[in-house]
């Protein structure tokens, strides 16, 4: 049993304690101390004295700390409130509707803006409230201009959707074409803030400004759609008439009063159906029942026909908003001229019949005549040579006899004019057999060696006369052909070139094209124009004939002909006052060569053989030029050699001819050099195979070879290095196609 009560208060308990110290003592001096119970009691009573008064002092310090941390937490309250009241005070300056929602999405703070415009539901806003409740109450405020089609449960669920997301602004349409811009953003830690701004007066000046852009766009549209050539009828989803150009005014002879903006399309139809003809497949119900879908309309165009026989091409297209648009353009000329053009065609292809029923008669004729002029002239010359090989012995017989200078003289002309009878018959001849087709072609393995060799000796007394030079370029390769036609053609075009060349040179040479060899004959005579290049292949026919020269006007004729039976290509470049080049191609074939012929080819392939390799030195010091060209021919290349910079260009312009392989000499005439003509004829003619051969050993020189991609090649020329670089250019050309 316990002398105090717990549930005292402690100084209760004290006051107590006290008492009962005080009556104790003074039991204690009222008894006599042999009393041993009155002594324990004593002792004990001094002990919970003792206990008594280190539980007050705890006490006293308890209470001490107690009455700090009340008045700490008063100061704190104080602060507190001075804060919620600043906060207060600051959120209500703000012009925005502002609310603060804790982490448990309750009603914290608001200011007196937040739903002014929503008077209805601002009794209801109050601390605490929950957010879905606050979103109830604005979807239920009849101040809300809902969207159509849109329940209030169903706003209420798309605002609780968005606060879902960290950060949303959406605007809220209200009554009276009011608008609010509502900002939510959530803070640090978890809470919400909403802030409601009024955009009314920004959303009606951004719709204003849009009424107005509008409005220009229509204008632009509509001059738009009256500067175009067509017709232009435009009609929205419910088939209503929104626009139209000035062009229908004229095309379908409709004004404006009949026309209007708001007309239906079927009514529109209904109008112009007694003004036009439908003449394709397409009728006015199939183009309203296209007009009456609701999407999905396939883009059509058919043909109408006015009373006044105007044609129209219309033209109709669905647009992305399910509109539609109709053009309408006037074709009538383009059917007209159309028309006329199959009239026209047809009256061509009746009249091309009955001519080529004609053309096919008078060719008939044409054949007999030709076969008949052949076989005569065959048959004449067969009779002439007879008489005229006896009197070319009789002649030749007289020569003997005869001693006197001016018998002999007279006998040197007439022997001169039977051998051009004799050339004239076997000309003609010749011509008869080719144009018979009784040429007799024995087509045969030849070296074009054996071939320019002779022709070589034969003209080049003529040309010396005429004091041109006269180069041919000797090859080493082998084609299929008839040796004596072949002769005969080459013959021919060198004769031409000499015989039409008064100034400058005749140059003949080979190159190899694929699997044929490209016979070329360059001149730097008169040329041909355009207009006679076809002309100079008939026979007797000479441009600007000089008695003096000799000349049949047979040599191309038979040149023309012969490449025909041979199948060997024919080719003319001429230009008047250049020159002229023709050209024949003839198949290369070494298969048939014999076999010492063909051991031979082989071992000088193996051995040092550029294959008629065409190279164009370029040197001003004769003697070397002559060394190297020497060197240069005995490894089968031929040479061209010019003394200057002009000249080989000269040489290039005249001939058209780009050579495979250059050789510049470095130091030139008039301060010319080797790499300045490389640049200048790479401009003119493209990428060449070149090289600088030099006695100059400067870096600069290096240098600038090395810059250009030259090789250089210092004197004295080594063999060796010649033969790799000349060689490799060769088989370049021989494996290209």
């Amino acid at each position: 049993m316990s002398l105090i009560n717990p549930a005292d208060t402690v100084e209760k308990q004290n006051e107590k304690l006290l008492v009962i110290a005080q009556s104790l003592m003074r039991r204690v001096e009222q008894k006599s101390e042999e009393s041993g119970l009155a002594y324990r009691q004593f002792e004990r009573a001094a002990l919970l004295e003792s206990q008594v008064r280190e539980r007050t002092r705890d006490l006293e310090r308890t209470l001490d700390l107690l009455q700090d941390s009340n008045a700490r937490l008063e100061v704190a309250r104080a602060e507190t409130e001075t804060a919620r009241s600043n906060l207060a005070e600051a959120i209500e300056t703000i012009d925005e509707g502002f609310a603060l929602f804790d982490t448990d999405d309750r009603l914290v703070l608001f200011n007196s803006r937040f739903c002014q415009d929503l008077l209805d539901i601002v009794p209801g806003l109050s601390a605490g409230l929950p957010f879905e409740d606050y979103v109830s109450l604005v979807s239920e405020s009849r101040f809300l201009s809902l969207p159509k089609n849109q329940t209030p449960e169903d706003w209420a669920q798309r605002r609780l959707d968005h606060h879902r997301d960290p950060h949303v602004v959406f605007n809220v349409s209200l009554l009276r074409d009011r608008w609010l811009q509502v900002s939510e953003h959530r803070t640090s830690g978890g809470g919400t803030v909403i802030l409601q701004t009024d955009v009314s007066d920004i959303i009606q000046l951004e719709r204003q400004e849009r009424d107005k852009l509008r409005d220009e766009q229509a204008r632009i549209l509509q001059a738009t759609l009256d500067h175009l050539n067509q017709g232009v009828c435009i009609f929205d989803r419910n088939r209503t008439l929104v626009g139209w150009n000035s062009k229908m005014d004229g095309f379908l002879a409709l004004s404006k009063p009949r026309v209007t903006l708001g007309m239906n399309f079927s009514y529109l139809i209904n109008r112009l159906r007694d003004q036009l003809v439908f003449t394709d497949k397409v009728d006015a119900e199939r183009l309203r029942s296209w007009a009456n879908r609701a999407h999905g309309r396939p883009p059509i165009a058919f043909e109408i026909r006015r009373e006044d026989g105007r044609i129209y091409s219309v033209f109709a297209q669905e647009m992305p908003d399910h509109g539609f648009v109709i053009s309408f353009t006037d074709v009538t000329a383009e059917r007209e001229a159309a028309r006329a053009l199959f009239e026209m065609n047809e009256q061509l292809e009746r009249r091309v019949r009955d001519r080529t029923q004609e053309l096919g008669v008078a060719l008939a004729e044409a054949e007999r005549a030709n076969a008949s002029k052949s076989r005569f002239v065959a048959a004449a010359t067969h009779d002439l040579l007879q008489p005229l090989s006896a009197a070319k012995l009789f002649v030749s017989s007289l020569a003997d006899k005869v001693t006197t200078s001016d018998a002999q003289d007279v006998i040197g002309k007439t022997e001169a004019a039977l051998n051009g009878a004799q050339q004239i018959i076997e000309a003609l001849l010749d011509i008869s057999k080719l144009d018979a087709g009784k040429a007799v072609f024995k087509v045969q393995t030849i070296r074009i060696s054996d071939i320019l060799a002779p022709l070589r000796d034969e003209l080049a007394a003529t040309a010396a006369a005429k004091g041109i030079a006269l180069d041919i370029l000797d090859s080493s390769l082998t084609v299929r052909s008839d040796p004596a036609y072949l002769r005969r053609i080459v013959q021919n075009l060198l004769s031409n070139a000499v015989r039409y060349t008064d100034k400058g040179r005749v140059l003949l040479g080979v190159r190899r094209s694929g699997t044929s060899a490209r016979i070329e004959v360059w001149d730097t005579g008169c040329g041909i124009a355009e207009a006679d290049q076809e002309q100079i292949f008939q026979e007797f026919s000479r441009l600007n004939p000089d008695p003096a020269d000799g000349g049949l006007g047979l040599g191309l004729a038979i040149v023309e002909r012969a490449c025909k039976g041979l199948g060997h290509e024919l080719g003319l470049w001429s230009k008047p006052g250049s020159g002229s080049c023709f050209s024949l191609n003839v198949p290369i074939d070494t298969a048939a060569l014999p076999h010492d012929a063909k051991r031979a080819g082989s071992e000088n392939t193996t051995s040092q053989n550029l294959n008629g390799l065409l190279v164009l030195l370029v040197e001003n010091d004769p003697a070397f030029a002559g060394a190297l060209s020497l060197v240069v021919e005995d490894m089968g290349g031929e040479v061209i050699h010019a003394h200057s910079a002009d000249e080989a260009l000269t040489l290039m312009h005249a001939i058209q001819l780009i050579p495979d392989a250059f050789l510049f000499d470095y130091q030139l005439d008039k301060g010319n050099t080797g790499t300045a003509l490389y640049q200048k004829i790479t401009e003119t003619y493209g990428p060449i195979s070149a090289a600088i051969v030099s006695a100059d050993r400067t870096r600069e020189l290096r240098q600038t070879c090395k810059t250009l991609g030259l090789p250089l090649m210092s004197k004295p020329v080594d063999r060796d290095r010649l033969w790799a670089h000349l060689s490799d250019r060769a088989r370049y050309l021989k494996a290209a196609p």
